[in-house]
């Protein structure tokens, strides 16, 4: 169960960072609600990364929420922000969610 809060921590904080790209792309009323939606965003992902390090250890608890972060962020802000998908970039992507998976099999 603790591994399914901490998945969705990680989705929580690609939440966050998207609710940021979007923040910074608009102005006035929009722009103050995206940063309303990263605020909350933020504050369910760290609660649930706090919850979930109650019984994964801290470090894996941690690389595994930034890893999801990270990919989850560079997979949006390829669909959506029109960033690059060149071949390193998603070879590096792949990667990390292999380091991820790895990580899971090895933690208790």
């Amino acid at each position: 169960m603790d591994w399914i809060i901490l998945i969705i921590a990680g989705l929580f904080e690609v939440g966050f960072a998207s609710c940021l790209g979007k923040a910074k792309e608009t102005s006035g009323t929009t722009s103050s609600l995206w940063f309303a939606g990263f605020i909350l965003c933020l504050s369910v992902s760290m609660l649930l990364l706090y919850r979930a390090t109650q019984t994964l250890p801290i470090g894996t608890a941690y690389a595994v929420w930034t890893g999801i972060g990270a990919v989850g962020t560079a997979i949006v802000g390829i669909a959506f922000f029109k960033e690059p998908a060149d071949f390193w970039r998603l070879f590096f992507i792949t990667t990390l969610i292999c380091s991820i998976i790895g990580l899971k099999f090895v933690s208790n």
